[in-house]
This record gives structure tokens, C-alpha cells and sequence, in this order.
């Protein structure tokens, strides 16, 4: 028998039959809007919290440790957060259900000692043990190792250099800070102005996490190492320009240092405006604060308020968590609204809510008001571009993406705003016109920025955060396609021919696609074929069949599906997980675009959202007990680095497969 997944308990089927009714299938829509629709913002936006894991609230606690600024009591239940988080071997994990991260584990370890726990409470013992049985601090990634530096707890020459004079290099040099991804370069800028300035915060030793090393600080081997197998690679090439950015700081050869400094200033307080906070992402805003700060200006200067002010805006407090001894303090990543609110209308407006309902007209006029209207870092390679297009956030005029851009586009299209509807149309058709002109060479889009995709640079040593470049991606391409066909294009535009061939030569050979922005295998595969059957691809072609073959192949016992982040570190598990809201309603979604309708398959799937679906009309998606619950991770930031776990994806994602379900039963 299968069991809830909310509750671990036997779920109780509902009906006598596999396939569920169709009034069954209109209450559980019925619940979902309404419960959807409890959610929107007075203002007619949604945005649901975005969880990420425990470094986090770390990195807020040394944060402000080393500036001597926070609120003690915000700090205190960011720690009871970070406990909240901590597995049973003693580490912490990236997503929740995943294995021990030794980055995670030793910025929870030196958080708990920056707020004065003693290594022998068994936490922290425990703690210890997991991470020096992992190969201690050295095995960290580079942003933490360069963290811990502002403490005295890393050697500056042991991390890899990130010069500031990477600002200076043309944008017609084949390495420019614009060949990056736009998330790492909005990282990087601010950093690199750290990495020159060195500050550092003397600590008491008993605040110090010598103890980390394996074998000691002394006796530790803090470089990076060479590549041996590949004297010759890239990774060894840039290992010996590194050591050589480090020789030149050691003698002080450094004649472009103050004119690089002054770029990377000027750089960062253009990107300040017109957004919430650098990139509007939490480790370039934290970033940005450390760089203004060492830049000398002071706690009372309105760029340095302005810019923490951002910073505190991503928090959120809970006052008291059932079956536990503290409230709770945390940080979101950014906030999705434009996201959230694109989705939200457009579920809604797909399940039958009247296209001039007030509610989805005020949904739709805020959307507009999020209009890109400035040139971005984007401009860099698409001149000749007028700007149009979204963001993700409540403002980021410097970062549109093409992801939320669609989406809107999507959502727009399902509301009928009569007192706008020629500024709508206009707004839509320069969308359209950007999004074209940032389709890659090889007829995929990426995320942020055109033909971001040079591989060397992932050889970089500071580049092991596995997020250093922004190619095109199936998913995003799919979710074009949908968008394109909604206004009329069809597969006679050569752009869109270029696409689908792009999307046939990404599919895996056991018919599922690789997804970038969502857990996983299920993501990609389902927007894809969202994406061609919306084009018109005939649903037979054997490539469409494959993927759906492989969607059935890999539906749990309990007829939902699921996939761990795990995919990510062994393609073996795509397609392997607990079932999920969202993951279960992706595959429902891609069965039918394949042109199932009929089969097991999809009636076990429905069946299962239905069961689940709670009495508010929403659906639970976490795990664990008590306090120890978390939400389970479908939403990726970089792949084997960073997710995210969107509280909305359980509830618009289900609410469009039950819409889209009873459509096909309708038409059958």
C-alpha cells in the first residue's frame, strides 16, 4: 500500500476505480485556486519563501561578526536554525535528505564557535569528527576558504587569486568578466575587491577552528594541488597564472591596482541602482557589503544602509517552531515574485478563472510594471537590442532572464486587459523581439546572458562553485517554444526549427532530458515536451514516445513521481525519489503534451495529487518530523553547489496537471 507523503502513514484511496472522477478532479481544482488565490499579495503579486540550506544563516553570522554589526538575537536563532539543519553523522547537507557537504559542515561548525560554543558540546564533537573524517578545512570550496581568510583561519596565498584587474580586460579579450555567468560575475567583482583590500578580524583563539585540520594548521597542505594525470590540461595552466597573481602580491607589483579598484567600485554601485541589492542575489549582496566596507565607506553611509537593508530584507523570523526549544531565524537566496506571479496567473488562468477577473487584472498591471527598460550587462554581446523582457525579483533592471521573461509572455497571455490592451500588446512584442535576439548560435536559449559558453573557464581555480558559465539549456528552450507557439509562431520560422534541433541533439539516450533550473531529469523532460507538442511536433515522433516511455518507466509504486538533487552527482538516479507535488504533476504535465491521456500512468498520478491534496486546497511537500522537517528540494541554483526549494512549486504546478488532465478527458 502506498503512504502519504506528508504523513508516512497509509494513504486511503479515495476511489473504487483507477481513474479518478472528473468531479473529483474539478474540487480538487476548485480547492487549488482558492487556495492559490489566498495567497496573492494585496498588491496582486505572489512570492513564496525560498529555502536554501544552512550556509546561509552561517555565512549571516560571520557576516556580521566580522563587521561588528547584527542584531544578537537574530544571530542566536539563526544558530537554532543551522541546528535544526544538522544531519545524524554530524554534518550538514545542501538539500534536505542529501549527504554531508564538508563546506556546509565547517561554516556550521565556525558559526556555532563565532557565537561561542565550546568544541566539547557534543554537537559540535560530532560535528568535528564528520569533518575531519572528510579531509577537513582544505577540502572546502574556494568562497568558503576565502571567508574564512577575514578571520585569520585560511592563508590569503593559499586560496586562489581573484585580482581585481579582471575588470580591465576588454570586452574584446577572449577572457572578460562578460564571458562569465552573470550570478558569478556579480559574485566575483565585489570579492575580488576583498581578496585586495585583505581585511581581517583578529579572533581569540578559542573562536578559531584549528582544530579542523587534519593533523593540524601547521602540518596542512593548504594549496590547491596540481593536476598530476594532465601535466599539461587547462587546470594546471591556470594553477601556475595563479601562482603567479600571488607572486606578484607578495612583491607588490601591482600598477593597475588602484585604476582596477575604482572600476570594480564604479561597476558595483551602477548595478546597485534600479535593483535590490547587487544581482538581487544573497552572496553578491553580502559580497557588495564587504566590498563597500573595505572600499572605507562607513556603517552610516546611505550606500552601505541601502545595501544591508537589501540584505536584512531576505530574512525571516519564526517565532516558535512546534516540538522545539527556540524561534528561528533564516535567509532566503532572493525572492521570486515575478516568478511566482507569472506562474500563479498562469495555472490559473489555464484552469478555466474568467481571463478580466479583476484579481488576475491586477496580477497582470503589476507584471507590466516589471517591464525591463534599461540595457543590462546582456547589451554586452546583444548590441543592437532593444531591452525588453523580466527579472526574477522585485527589481533587477540590470539581470532579465529569458526563463521569467517567458513565462510572463505565457501569463500575459491568459488575462484580457482592455484598459491597457495596446501597451500589453507592445510590452509583449518587445519581449518577444529580446528574447529572439538572445537565442544562442546553437539555437538553445540560456538563462541571462547569449553564447556564454566557453568550457576552459571552468578550469579556473576559483571557479569550483560549478556555476562559472550560463549556456543554453533544454528547459528553458521548451518553455520558449510553449511561449512562441502561444503568439503564433509555428516550426516554418527558422529560429524555431534551429530550437527543436537544438532540444533533439540535448535528449539523453534513454529519452529524458537534463533540467538546469528544476530537480531534474523529470524537469527538463516534462518542459521540453511541453514545449513541442505546443509547436506542433507530432506527439508520435519517436523521440516524443522515448521520453514518455522513460516518464512511466520511472513512476514510483505509490504512483506519484519523484527525483533527488543526487541526479545531479550520478545520472544513474535520474528519475529516482520520493514522490513529490510538484515532480508528480511535471510528469503528468509531460505525458499528456506526449499525448497520454489514457493510461495507467497518468490516472495512478492524478490519483495521487488528489489524495494528498489538503483540505485548504494545498499540498504538502517537506519531510522529517516536528521541527525537523524541511521542504524537499525540487528548484536547482547550481547544479551539485546550491538548490532551492520553491514553497509555491507544491501548489501551481499540481493545480495546472489536474487543469490540464481534465481538458484531455473533456476533448476524449
Amino acid at each position: 500500500m502506498s503512504k502519504s507523503f506528508e504523513s508516512g502513514q497509509p494513504a486511503v484511496p479515495r476511489f473504487g476505480r483507477l481513474d479518478a472522477g472528473l468531479d473529483q478532479v474539478e474540487a480538487s481544482v476548485g480547492r487549488a485556486q482558492d487556495y492559490l488565490f489566498s495567497q496573492q499579495h494585496p498588491d496582486g503579486y505572489w512570492c513564496g519563501e525560498l529555502e536554501a540550506d544552512s550556509t546561509l544563516e552561517s555565512d549571516y553570522i560571520m557576516v556580521h561578526t566580522l563587521l561588528g554589526t547584527g542584531d544578537e538575537r537574530k544571530m542566536k536563532r539563526a544558530v537554532a536554525e543551522i541546528l535544526r539543519k544538522q544531519n545524524e553523522d554530524g554534518g550538514w547537507s545542501i538539500y534536505a535528505g542529501g549527504p554531508s557537504n564538508i563546506s556546509a559542515s565547517v561554516k556550521a561548525y565556525f558559526a556555532f564557535k563565532l557565537m561561542a560554543w565550546l568544541p566539547d558540546h557534543p554537537v559540535m564533537v560530532k560535528a568535528r569528527q564528520w569533518i575531519l573524517s572528510n579531509g577537513g578545512v582544505v577540502q572546502c570550496n574556494t568562497f568558503t576558504k576565502i571567508y574564512l581568510c577575514f578571520f585569520g583561519q585560511y592563508e590569503y596565498d593559499a586560496v586562489p587569486a581573484i585580482p581585481p584587474e579582471l575588470v580591465l580586460f576588454p570586452k574584446w579579450c577572449y577572457f572578460n568578466i562578460y564571458e562569465i555567468s552573470s550570478w558569478s560575475r556579480a559574485i566575483l567583482v565585489p570579492l575580488s575587491i576583498a581578496y585586495a583590500k585583505k581585511p581581517f578580524k583578529k579572533l581569540a583563539p578559542e573562536y578559531g577552528i584549528d582544530e579542523l585540520f587534519v593533523g593540524g594548521k601547521t602540518n596542512a597542505k593548504l594549496h590547491l594541488r596540481w593536476d598530476r594525470e594532465n601535466k599539461l590540461g587547462w587546470r594546471n595552466f591556470f594553477l601556475v597564472v595563479d601562482r603567479l597573481f600571488h607572486w606578484a602580491e607578495r612583491v607588490h607589483i601591482r600598477p593597475l591596482r588602484k585604476m582596477a579598484i575604482r572600476r570594480a567600485e564604479k561597476w558595483i554601485l551602477e548595478r546597485l541602482e534600479m535593483s535590490d541589492g547587487l544581482g538581487a542575489i544573497y552572496p553578491a549582496m553580502l559580497n557588495a557589503i564587504l566590498a563597500l566596507r573595505c572600499l572605507g565607506y562607513s556603517i552610516d553611509d546611505p550606500q552601505t544602509i541601502r545595501a544591508m537593508d537589501e540584505f536584512e530584507k531576505l530574512s525571516i523570523e519564526d517565532e516558535g517552531i512546534p516540538d522545539f526549544l527556540e524561534p528561528t531565524f533564516r535567509m532566503q537566496p532572493c525572492m521570486s515574485p515575478v516568478w511566482d506571479t507569472a506562474y500563479a496567473v498562469y495555472a490559473l488562468g489555464q484552469s478555466g478563472v474568467p481571463r478580466t477577473d479583476p484579481r488576475l487584472l491586477k496580477a497582470a498591471d503589476w507584471m507590466l510594471s516589471k517591464e525591463v527598460r534599461h540595457k543590462g550587462d546582456w547589451a554586452v554581446k546583444v548590441r543592437n537590442a532593444a531591452p525588453g523582457g523580466w527579472y526574477f525579483e522585485f527589481n533587477n533592471e540590470f539581470y532579465p532572464d529569458t526563463d521569467d521573461s517567458a513565462q510572463v509572455l505565457l501569463a500575459l497571455n491568459k488575462v484580457d486587459n482592455h484598459a491597457r490592451e495596446r501597451y500589453q500588446y507592445d510590452v509583449c512584442q518587445r519581449a518577444i523581439a529580446w528574447i529572439f535576439a538572445m537565442q544562442c548560435k546553437n539555437g538553445g536559449w540560456a538563462s541571462f546572458d547569449k553564447d556564454n559558453t566557453k568550457m576552459v573557464f571552468e578550469n579556473i581555480p576559483f571557479a569550483d562553485h560549478n556555476a562559472m558559465l550560463d549556456p543554453p539549456t533544454v528547459d528553458i528552450t521548451g518553455r520558449i517554444l510553449e511561449m512562441l507557439a502561444t503568439y503564433g509562431y509555428t516550426q516554418k520560422d527558422r529560429r524555431v526549427e534551429k530550437a527543436i534541433r537544438f532540444i533533439y541533439n540535448e535528449q539523453e539516450p534513454d529519452g529524458s532530458w537534463f533540467g538546469r533550473w528544476g530537480v531534474n531529469y523529470l524537469y527538463g523532460t516534462f518542459l521540453v515536451l511541453r514545449g513541442l507538442e505546443a509547436i506542433g511536433v507530432w506527439n508520435h515522433e519517436p523521440q516524443i514516445q522515448q521520453a514518455a516511455e522513460w516518464i512511466r518507466m520511472v513512476q514510483n509504486a505509490d504512483g506519484g513521481w519523484g527525483e533527488s538533487c543526487a541526479s545531479y552527482d550520478d545520472p544513474v538516479t535520474r528519475g529516482v525519489g520520493p514522490s513529490t507535488p510538484s515532480q508528480t504533476a511535471w510528469a503528468i504535465l509531460g505525458l499528456l503534451s506526449a499525448g497520454d491521456t489514457r493510461s495507467d500512468s497518468v490516472a495512478k498520478g492524478v490519483r495521487w495529487l488528489i489524495e494528498r491534496q489538503g483540505p485548504d486546497g494545498s499540498w504538502d511537500e517537506s519531510m522529517g518530523e516536528g521541527a525537523l522537517r524541511q521542504s524537499v528540494v525540487t528548484g536547482t541554483g547550481f547544479p551539485r553547489v546550491f538548490y532551492l526549494a520553491y514553497h509555491l512549486y507544491r501548489n501551481y504546478f499540481p493545480l495546472l496537471a489536474l487543469t490540464d488532465y481534465r481538458r484531455a478527458m473533456e476533448r476524449a
